[in-house]
């Protein structure tokens, strides 16, 4: 799974498709934030539906770091999302 880090005020995050899918599957992704800092670990979730490409892959990859930074602040957190199997 292709991933990318980005860093939003001063925090470095990784970020990756989830790889699952949901029953609208062209028409919406989700992403998984994870923090890189290992002293304050963190997973957060989104979704997003693709713009121009209906691949997970490229849609991804067409996301600028502006647009990344923005599903980050929409995000929930891993503890109540499924493509983070609920992990705390």
């Amino acid at each position: 799974m292709p991933f990318r880090t980005i860093t939003v005020e001063g925090t470095r995050w990784r970020v990756q498709p989830t790889g699952l899918s949901t029953p609208y599957i062209k028409d919406e992704f989700s992403l998984i934030f994870t923090r890189e800092d290992p002293a304050r670990r963190e997973t957060r979730v989104t979704r997003y539906s693709p713009r121009i490409a209906r691949t997970r892959e490229a849609s991804f990859m067409a996301l600028t770091d502006d647009d990344l930074a923005a599903l980050l602040v929409h995000s929930q957190p891993s503890a109540t999302s499924p493509e983070a199997f609920y992990s705390r």
